[in-house]
């Protein structure tokens, strides 16, 4: 397995990235609310699965986006959970608010708000990672939906934003980070088009 690199941690959450591609740096999360740990969108990695479990007892794995299952059904089943793949429905007894993002033909994705937490846990939407934000921008709206953005992500007041792409924002960061990410989603588009062209260039 790969060595992950661990961020976002927190009293009643962690994060992990994992190191391949280093530009997509995906991001899985274990949130424990209610007395039960919810695993997020996770690749697996070394010593995932005892975090998770050192966190508090497994209670469910979520999928949020439809084209990125990860490594979600093989953690629910070495954590002997359920697993939740775009339950936009909402989950029975779950402590989050499953709030849809996009459902459009070839894109379906959720987010999920821990209301106790104030903690904000977005797929692909929102993301803070060299293949999706531009230079300067500690959060972005991902490249495909900058010029319709889902707005409803503005409608929490995070504490915490947890990314399924980077590390999250924490504090008055996530607030901030949000409210300027929505405020011109489209001026960062050429940064992120210089950024992009670089990085296939091999030119940093």
């Amino acid at each position: 397995m790969a060595a992950v690199r661990l961020c976002d941690r927190l009293a009643f959450a962690f994060g992990w990235i994992h190191p391949d591609p280093a530009w997509m740096a995906r991001a899985g999360h274990a949130v424990r609310s209610d007395g039960g740990v919810w695993v997020i969108d996770p690749p697996d990695g070394d010593g995932v699965e005892e975090r998770i479990r050192e966190l508090g007892e497994p209670a469910g794995v979520v999928q949020l986006l439809d084209r990125h299952p990860r490594d979600c059904a093989a953690l629910a089943r070495r954590l002997g959970v359920e697993l939740h793949v775009l339950p936009f429905g909402g989950v029975d007894g779950a402590p989050f608010e499953v709030v849809s993002v996009v459902r459009r033909r070839h894109w379906h994705e959720a987010a999920l708000w821990f209301a106790a937490e104030r903690t904000l846990v977005c797929a692909d939407a929102l993301a803070n990672a060299p293949g999706y934000s531009a230079p300067g921008e500690a959060v972005g709206v991902h490249p495909m939906l900058r010029l319709f953005p889902p707005r409803v992500l503005t409608t929490f007041p995070a504490e915490h934003l947890l990314l399924g792409h980077g590390e999250g924002l924490h504090g008055p960061a996530a607030r901030a980070g949000i409210d300027a990410a929505f405020a011109a989603p489209v001026r960062g588009l050429p940064a992120w088009g210089v950024a992009q062209a670089r990085r296939v260039l091999g030119l940093g």
